[in-house]
């Protein structure tokens, strides 16, 4: 039996996107991103809740979201859940969920899309496999890496930016 492993977040960028390379060459991009939601309490109270995410990007789309986004910009982001796992300077065993990016779409007004939409979207390919854990962390395996073996293959082609949104667009459409 298969399963789906899909996350699908809006929000605002809470840092600027660090760039990295693993130790095969391959360009990693990680940031995090908040997300918002509010909510009415029983007692008629509104209230406000923020989320954060680390979003992690590969190849061509971690080099884009690096060249494009800072801190504070609204993006679309499409991927899956993973979890990381690296044992940290006192030797105990971390983990950490983490959105591994197949797609980002930038919200905030950046060019045009066809039919009136602001943005510019990017997807990315398949992360590399990394036989020595892909470490992609600034200080070396004791600081993080993707756990068993590095991320798996899968995901759409490389392509650049897009401009969705019209008739002969290969992309599924958003349901907004």
């Amino acid at each position: 039996m298969s399963g789906l492993n899909k996350m699908l977040a809006i929000g605002n960028l809470g840092t600027d996107p660090e760039m990295r390379y693993t130790p095969g060459g391959a360009p990693v991009t990680s940031f995090r991103l908040a997300t918002g939601r509010s909510y009415t309490t029983r007692d008629g109270e509104r209230r406000e809740e923020t989320e954060w995410f680390t979003v992690v990007a590969w190849n061509q789309l971690a080099e884009q979201v690096n060249q494009y986004l800072v801190k504070g910009r609204r993006v679309f982001v499409e991927g899956r859940i993973q979890l990381r796992t690296w044992q940290g300077q006192d030797g105990q065993d971390r983990y950490a969920n983490e959105i591994v990016a197949d797609r980002v779409l930038f919200l905030d007004g950046t060019g045009q899309q066809q039919g009136g939409q602001g943005g510019q979207s990017w997807q990315g390919g398949p992360p590399p496999s990394e036989p020595d854990g892909g470490d992609y962390s600034q200080g070396g395996p004791s600081q993080g890496g993707p756990s068993q073996g590095g991320p798996s293959q899968g995901g759409p082609s490389q392509g650049g930016p897009s401009q969705g949104g019209g008739p002969d667009d290969d992309e599924d459409d958003l349901p907004w």
